[in-house]
Order: structure tokens, then C-alpha cells, then sequence
């Protein structure tokens, strides 16, 4: 054992120190506390250095009497000298259960020689008192290599007495029953719903909070004057071009797919679509692939709110000369009918506008619902809790997948308590109110598979619309497939080095209890995940499939919830565009034409739009860091370095394409940009 001195002890962001002048036997060791709320500790902390050859320090305390230099958010910096410790590979570190604030959250640990960094260690978590923890360089390993067993499997048992499943509504998704302390959002972040919901409420007090109605369409676009900026969809909302263009880049762009046949519920002929298919009949419409189609079944008989009808539409596209998706027919209820009218262009003008705000309405409640919520919140909260479960934070795919999970539990749970609750938001701003939206999450998470809806390729692919010779403008298809590229190569990089052999994916236990669990049937104590790949009695068992798993989980977090939530206001936010409610009996008669005023009275209220625009601009925010820019790092191995900083060069240039597309461009399609999707779903 070396003779170990300590020099001096400071509290820093960076290293106040000058290390210039060090000593090639002079170490600087950097702890960095965490920033969660009782993160920072009062106890005595200790640490331990030990080299390649197994030669340990003396115990270094980190703590000084009557300073708090482990607080929340801060480093604590110490300088020793030791002349027999080589190069810094493993360190021990424990506290004891002195102070009145205990606790410790422990982000990170360096140490410096010769001035600069050349070890680190991540350690993200909660030290308990009294217990030694040892992390060697990078603490990033497998199971079966950890020698350190036995720790990690108490470890993972203590943590799943803290992350524990619940079900908030009959078959519903996986949810966590409480939420963790590691999981609730640190005070470095800036975002705080409710002081911005009130700022942006001053914000739009010119529009008022009484129930009137509006009394022209020039009136409600007075309430975007000097409030929260006008939407582009003001400009077009009425227009054919941009009820399709709405398929191809809206806030809900994975529903349009290639029609090959008319189904049998659907009313058109021949000679009702012919004056809409540039000469064409029919048949050469669909043989020529030209014809699209957006069927939203899964809305029929949902409930909806009094005084609200719900839709449950089927819209047909017509993809003309100019390369333009038009709308040539929608229907707004299942099954032919009588008093189930099929609507054209060529109706009455204020009649077909009113038959797509009918439509835009019900597909509002299948994204919300669906898309956004169902998809990207809610299933995810349950994989994140299974991998806290069974992944060690040590374990090279949870440190993978980790920042992509900042905040996504304790945005849940926010946005439950605050927005989806009984007499809440939803209820008064969706057709659906809070009882549907729980039904058609019920609905759609049975059919949701991670191997179809999850694999960006795959769903563009499902919905034959893959090939840039059958639609040639679609921007989400284009940006998403380059993203999950990107990704899909970063992760590929990472497990082609963890499982260099295939015994290395047999043997890793932790990683195979997660895909268990991750399948199991939630009615059973699972997740429910359906379409994971691999074998229910194997488990993993190639390199692909894992590939596959991860890059899908990843993506969901990242692009797929930014192309479901970033355009929200500017969907949302004018509400003829994409009405979140509508107030009456949606039309079965083309007789009358209604008036400007018949359509403002389905409208909601002024002060019902003004709770739209508001929330619908609070969660158009963006929480969190771009996609690879990550704000806590959890990979310093050689090799997760360099694949994460292989995937922000591809992202920046992809970043570049996209901008230089969209300078163009009538109409710019950016939320897929890579310099604004986050890391995560924290909004």
C-alpha cells in the first residue's frame, strides 16, 4: 500500500486547479453529485484508488467538517499525491450515515494526472450507507463478466422493490405504481409546466375566459394577434393541398397507406370519383397506384363527450399530375348506409369543408390517443421500468438505452395527474374525453408490435408507401428512415462489441429476464410488449435481434415521439385545422350549405380555444437536449465513444440536408431535423 497524501480539497463545476504543475504521482480526483432533489449528502464519504496491478490507495476523504462540498449538482475536487499508484483503474467509494441528509446520488467519478483526465468512472446511483462500492474504469460489462456478481444481483433485487408495475385503467398499459426518486426531474430543468402554463395564459387574456362563441372566422384570427403567434395552417386549413399535405408531414403522418382495392364499406363507384382522377377510371387510378386511403376504424364506437359526436372516417387520396395528394372522398362512418353520405370536392364548398374538419377531428383522437400517447408515453414508461428491473446501470445496453429515458416517468406522471384526469384537459378539449382516450389506448396497444409499428421501415413499408416512385413527396417517410438509420448504426456498433461471441448473449442472465418480462402478459406481472424479436424459450438469440429491440425502443423515445408532438401547435393550436372537439351531430345531408356561422358553432368556445392553444403550445415544447447530445453521459468506453460520436456526425449532416431541403421548400417539414429531436420523451 502507497503513502498517500492529501493536498488540498476544493467545490467546482470544472477543476479550479492548476494540474499543470502536478507531479506525474499527482492525482486529482473529481466527484460529481447528482442533481436530483436530495441528491447532495452530509455524511463522511471515502474513496479508494487501486491500479492495474492491484496496488490501492490509502482511503481519501471526501468530505470536510462544517463545509458541504457534496451538495446537489456540485463537484467535489480533491488532490493527492501517491509515488507507487500507477494508472487509475478501479476505485472503492462508501459514506456513512452522519449529517442530517445522508443521501447521496452519485453521478461520476474522475481522476486526472499530469492534467488531464485518465480514468472515469459513471456511477448513477443512490450509495447507500456503510456499503463499499467498487467500480472498475467505465464500469460498463455484462453480468457474467461483472466479478462483482453477487453485488449487482442485490442491487437489482433492491430496485425492484422501488420501480413496481400498476395498471391506471382496465388493460392498460404497464405504468409504474409510484414514482422513484431516481426518476423525478432534476433542478437543472428549466421546464416547469404549471409557471409556463400561467405565463402563457397572461399571455392570451386578450382572447378572454367566457363561453361565448366567436362570431366570424376574422374575429378568431384576432385571438392570435399579440398571444402565442399565429399557426401556418391559418393560411391553408381550408384547403385541399393542405388537407393532404397534412397526411404527409402533419402531427400524424403514419396513417396514410397505398389503396389497391375500394373496400367493401367504403361508397364510391367509378362514376363518382371519375371527374377527380385526372381522366382515369377507377381501376387505372388503382392499378397505377394513385389512389391512398386513411381508414380509421379503430374509433367506431367509442364513446364521446355530451354534446360531441365522434367519427369513425375512411378518406380517399388522389395523387395528381403534379405529384399533390388530394382528397377525393371521405366517408365519415364505417359501413354503407343511406344517411352515411360520402363527400366530394364537388359538394357545396362550406359541405366539404365541414366533412374534413369532421375527419381532421376524429384522426385528432386516434393521434392523441394513439399515436402520441399510447405509443411513445405509455409504452415506453413500462420498458423503462423493466429495464431499472433488470438491467444493471452497470450493464453495457442500460447505459444504451439510459438517455433516452431522462424524465419519461416523471412526464407521465405529470401529464396524468394534470391533464388526463377526470373533468381535466382532455375531457374538455377531445371529442373522446378521458373514457375514450382509455379505450382507444386499450385498443390500439393490442395491436401495437415492436417488429411492425416499431420498426420505422417496417411501418412505412406495411403501409406501401415505401417507394419514393409511388409518393414522391412524403418528409416524414425520408427524415425518419435516415433517423432510424442513424440510430439503428450507433446501436449495431455498441452490441457488435458487447457480444462478440454468441455465447456472450446466451450467458447474459440480466439481459434475458429483461426480454421475459418485457413480453410477459401484464395481467401476469409483465410489460406486454408485443412483437419483441426472439424466442420465448431462448430468448435473444442472434446480434439482429437485439439490434432490432434497442434501435426500436430508442427511436420511439426520440423521432417517434417528436413527429407525434412537436407540430401540436401548429395543428392544434388553430382549432378549424385539426379540432381536438366539435360541438353537435356531424353532417348527413348536402342539401343545406351551412353558413359561416353554422360552422363557427361547432366550434368550442373562447375560452375552451384559448385552453387548447395554451396546453397544446406547453406541450410543443422541446424539454430536452438533440438526439445524441446527450445530457448525462453514460458510455466513456473506447467504443460506445466513438459510435455516439459517429452518429452525431451523421446527424449533423443529416441535420444540413434537411435544412438546406427546407429553405426551399413551400412547405418546410422541420420536426424530424435532427438538431431539434431530443434524446427523449421528457414533454
Amino acid at each position: 500500500m502507497g503513502r498517500l497524501t492529501v493536498l488540498t480539497c476544493c467545490v467546482s463545476a470544472e477543476y479550479e486547479c492548476d494540474t499543470t504543475e502536478y507531479l506525474s504521482k499527482d492525482f486529482l480526483i473529481r466527484v460529481k453529485t447528482g442533481d436530483l432533489l436530495g441528491a447532495g449528502t452530509d455524511a463522511n464519504v471515502f474513496i479508494q484508488l487501486s491500479d492495474a496491478v492491484g496496488r490501492v490507495s490509502l482511503p481519501v476523504k471526501l468530505s470536510r467538517r462544517l463545509r458541504n462540498v457534496n451538495e446537489r449538482g456540485s463537484s467535489c475536487v480533491v488532490r493527492v499525491r501517491d509515488p507507487f499508484l500507477g494508472r487509475v483503474t478501479r476505485v472503492n467509494v462508501w459514506r456513512d450515515a452522519a449529517g442530517l441528509a445522508d443521501a447521496w446520488l452519485v453521478d461520476c467519478i474522475e481522476v486526472a494526472s499530469q492534467g488531464h483526465v485518465t480514468s472515469v468512472f459513471p456511477v448513477h446511483r443512490w450509495l447507500r450507507a456503510e456499503r463499499v462500492y467498487s467500480f472498475l474504469e467505465f464500469d460498463s460489462c455484462v453480468p457474467q463478466d461483472d466479478v462483482h456478481a453477487g453485488v449487482r444481483r442485490r442491487e437489482l433485487e433492491e430496485k425492484r422493490h422501488r420501480y413496481t408495475y400498476c395498471q391506471r385503467f382496465v388493460e392498460g398499459p404497464a405504468q409504474v405504481k409510484e414514482l422513484p426518486e431516481d426518476e423525478m426531474f432534476s433542478f437543472s430543468y428549466k421546464f416547469d409546466f404549471l409557471r409556463e402554463k400561467a405565463r402563457l395564459l397572461l399571455k392570451t387574456k386578450s382572447i378572454g375566459s367566457s363561453n361565448d362563441s366567436w362570431s366570424s372566422f376574422a374575429d378568431l384570427a384576432k385571438g392570435y394577434e399579440n398571444s402565442l403567434g399565429e399557426p401556418n395552417a391559418m393560411q391553408y386549413w381550408s384547403s385541399d393541398r393542405w388537407f393532404g399535405l397534412q397526411r404527409l408531414q402533419g402531427v400524424n403522418p403514419v396513417m396514410i397507406q397505398l389503396c389497391t382495392s375500394i373496400p367493401d364499406k367504403l361508397g364510391v363507384d367509378d362514376a363518382m370519383l371519375q371527374p377527380f382522377l385526372e381522366g382515369l377510371s377507377l381501376e387505372q387510378a388503382l392499378t397505377s397506384k394513385k389512389l391512398f386511403i386513411v381508414d380509421l376504424e379503430l374509433l367506431d364506437g367509442v364513446g364521446a363527450v355530451e354534446g360531441t359526436e365522434l367519427c369513425s372516417p375512411i378518406a380517399l387520396f388522389y395523387l395528381n399530375k403534379k405529384d399533390e395528394l388530394m382528397p377525393v372522398a371521405i366517408q365519415l362512418f364505417q359501413g354503407k348506409s343511406p344517411d352515411n353520405l360520402v363527400f366530394l370536392p364537388s359538394d357545396p364548398p362550406n359541405v366539404w369543408v365541414l366533412a374534413k374538419m369532421y375527419y381532421n377531428n376524429a384522426e385528432a383522437q386516434q393521434h392523441q390517443s394513439c399515436t402520441h400517447l399510447g405509443f411513445t408515453h405509455l409504452l415506453m414508461e413500462g420498458v423503462v421500468i423493466c429495464t431499472h428491473r433488470h438491467l444493471s446501470p452497470s450493464h453495457p445496453l442500460f447505459r444504451l438505452l439510459a438517455p433516452h429515458f431522462l424524465y419519461l416517468i416523471a412526464i407521465n406522471s405529470r401529464g396524468l395527474e394534470k391533464l388526463i384526469s377526470p373533468g381535466g384537459w382532455v375531457d374538455k378539449g377531445m371529442t373522446v374525453g378521458v373514457n375514450g382516450m382509455f379505450e382507444l389506448i386499450r385498443r390500439g396497444i393490442k395491436r401495437w408490435r415492436l417488429d411492425t409499428m416499431g420498426v420505422v421501415p417496417a411501418q412505412i413499408a406495411g403501409r406501401g408507401v415505401a417507394d419514393h416512385s409511388v409518393l414522391p413527396y412524403y418528409p416524414y417517410r425520408d427524415d425518419a428512415t435516415a433517423l432510424y438509420a442513424a440510430i439503428e448504426r450507433y446501436v449495431r456498433s455498441v452490441i457488435d462489441d458487447v457480444y462478440s461471441e454468441p455465447e456472450r448473449l446466451a450467458g447474459d442472465w440480466e439481459l434475458q429476464h429483461w426480454r421475459k418480462e418485457l413480453t410477459q402478459p401484464r395481467d401476469q406481472g409483465g410489460v406486454g410488449l408485443l412483437g419483441v424479436p426472439g424466442d420465448d424459450e431462448k430468448g435473444f438469440t442472434t446480434k439482429d435481434e437485439l439490434v432490432t429491440t434497442f434501435t426500436s425502443i430508442i427511436s420511439t423515445c426520440s423521432l417517434g415521439h417528436a413527429s407525434a408532438n412537436f407540430a401540436q401547435y401548429e395543428e392544434y393550436g388553430f382549432v378549424p385545422n385539426y379540432p381536438g372537439i366539435l360541438y353537435g351531430r356531424a353532417p348527413r345531408s348536402k342539401d343545406t350549405e351551412p353558413t359561416e356561422r353554422d360552422l363557427l358553432s361547432y366550434l368550442p368556445s373562447r375560452v375552451t380555444t384559448r385552453d387548447i392553444m395554451v396546453i397544446t403550445k406547453l406541450l410543443s415544447y422541446r424539454g430536452t437536449q438533440s438526439l445524441g447530445d446527450f445530457e448525462v453521459r453514460y458510455m466513456y468506453d473506447p467504443v460506445g465513444s466513438r459510435a455516439a460520436e459517429t452518429m452525431r456526425a451523421e446527424l449533423r449532416k443529416l441535420s444540413d440536408q434537411i435544412s438546406a431541403r427546407n429553405a426551399t421548400a413551400e412547405f418546410p417539414y422541420s420536426w424530424l431535423d435532427p438538431a431539434f429531436v431530443p434524446n427523449s420523451i421528457s414533454v
